[in-house]
């Protein structure tokens, strides 16, 4: 199976960002460990604009974030691996099943008390942490598993934008959504009229995040409608989508990730024995890393396997079954999105403290067990017979 050019460079872009990513997560708990932790982290409090810096990063600048990850999804269902029923059945039934078992096993922890809510937190997948981690194999990853892990993480990033938008909205206001609504379908009437005007789309956008923003849904959700707003045309490299997708990598990966990690991994971070005391004792970091942990590998794989045996979708022949479950491990660092979920879950900032924690300790740890397992499984020539090893 041979890489288009296009996924090529999504893949590189993807992978320098989760490289990034670590070392912007190791640098902000050292920061906020060190002589100068306090005024790191108030540095986040700080007012910019009436509004604190943690603001303008988690609810405007990952407007963009969602933006460009809206294009990537719009893309995939034209003319990517979700283009066609039978090339997305596979990573959707996966996807799916990475998605359940990990809401089920957070809920179970969970059920009837202040911490349900966070069932949301453990069903997502970091796609520039995964893909970073995946391409520290090299050669000897074939290409299905590259494809299939990034639109499992594509179709996951579709999820949780569902759950935001369904189980994560505050006072909502059914005005402003129907304004927001109405610009969008403005929008969208632009598109089939072919105006291809980028600065408009953005500053209708904009308009449209005010409108969302002022209705109760989290802001973040008017760069998904805008990204399907935005006409794809041929989804060649002179259509609207493209140069916008092809304008936002950059910023996004090198910019708006590493801002969002520094701002939300400023964790003061107490003795070995006392986070680990907190952690086991708390059922939310508990249905958190067991979710991440053993809910995502165990459903990808399971969910997969099933839509496979019942006929539903086929396994490439350069994928065997155990590379389902070291995808599902890899899946597992949710970090993100977990994080971002986590923000709009609690308002209890030691709940907040405490799951992020839980999010960046399971990450990491599915992170090295998913390049483990991978590291020492994957071989040069893998063979497969109807799906099976």
């Amino acid at each position: 199976m041979r890489l288009t050019k296009q996924f090529t460079a999504f893949f590189e872009s993807e992978k320098s960002g989760g490289l990034i990513l670590i070392i912007c997560t190791a640098v902000s708990l050292c920061l906020a460990n060190s002589f100068c932790g306090k005024a790191y982290i108030s540095a986040f409090h700080v007012d910019i604009f009436f509004k604190p810096a943690e603001f303008w990063i988690n609810d405007v600048l990952m407007t963009v974030f969602f933006l460009l990850v809206g294009l990537e999804i719009e893309r995939e269902i034209y003319i990517g691996e979700l283009a066609t029923i039978r090339k997305a059945l596979l990573p959707a039934f996966a996807a799916l099943g990475g998605m359940i078992v990990p809401a089920a096993i957070h809920y179970g922890f969970n059920r009837g008390t202040l911490f349900q809510q966070g069932f949301g937190i453990p069903m997502a997948t970091d796609i520039a942490f995964s893909l970073g981690i995946l391409s520290l194999l090299g050669k000897r990853v074939p290409a299905s598993l590259k494809i299939f892990l990034t639109a499992v993480a594509i179709i996951d990033d579709l999820g949780a934008i569902i759950i935001i938008a369904l189980f994560y909205s505050k006072d909502f206001s059914v005005s402003f959504l129907g304004l927001a609504l109405l610009l969008f379908l403005f929008m969208v009437f632009l598109n089939r009229l072919k105006f291809n005007s980028i600065p408009v789309y953005l500053l209708l956008g904009f308009i449209m995040w005010f409108f969302v923003y002022r209705s109760g849904i989290h802001p973040t959700i008017s760069g998904v409608l805008l990204a399907f707003a935005v006409p794809f045309g041929d989804g060649g490299e002179n259509s609207p989508s493209h140069r916008l997708q092809g304008y936002l990598h950059k910023p996004v990966a090198f910019l708006i990730l590493p801002l969002f990690a520094l701002a939300n991994t400023c964790l003061i971070i107490p003795s070995v024995s006392v986070v680990t005391a907190s952690l086991m004792s708390n059922s939310n970091s508990l249905g958190i890393m067991f979710g991440l942990l053993i809910g995502k590998p165990v459903g990808i794989f399971l969910a997969a396997l099933l839509g496979a045996v019942f006929g539903f979708c086929s396994i490439p022949e350069d994928m065997r079954k155990r590379d389902l479950f070291g995808m599902g491990l890899l899946a597992g660092m949710g970090f993100t999105m977990s994080i971002f979920i986590t923000l709009l879950a609690f308002t209890d900032q030691q709940v907040i403290i405490t799951a992020k924690i839980a999010v960046i300790i399971a990450s990491l740890a599915a992170g090295i067990t998913g390049f483990l397992f991978l590291r020492f499984t994957l071989t040069s020539n893998q063979k497969t017979v109807n799906g099976c090893e």
